[in-house]
């Protein structure tokens, strides 16, 4: 595998374990999660980095396969473009939906 894509993979896997870390003291519960800004911006920001490592993947390899690749580097841009209609619902649907598919899609990889 790529040196830059591994890096890549480290990233992702690095931003997931931060997120998740932010709930290691207090429930994962997301009206906790929407009156913590701090925790929301946070996450928000990982979820960024996510998303620019994924998409940075996908051009590099095209054959590297990711669930919800797309809407993770879609959710990324809307972040970053249109931070004024940032779904907190989309981003806590990610937190417990698809970042834990992803954290097991990125084991894989690393462990090939």
């Amino acid at each position: 595998m790529d040196i830059e894509i591994k890096s890549w993979l480290y990233d992702i896997l690095n931003a997931i374990n931060e997120i998740n870390s932010f709930f290691t003291d207090r429930p994962k519960d997301f009206a906790f999660y929407q009156k913590d800004i701090r925790t929301k911006r946070a996450v928000e920001r990982n979820i960024e980095i996510i998303g620019e490592a994924m998409n940075r993947i996908l051009n590099m390899n095209s054959r590297i396969e990711f669930s919800d690749a797309r809407k993770i580097v879609n959710t990324r841009n809307r972040i970053i473009h249109g931070y004024d209609t940032v779904s907190d619902d989309i981003i806590w649907s990610i937190v417990i939906t698809h970042l834990p598919i992803l954290e097991t899609e990125i084991q894989s990889l690393l462990n090939e």
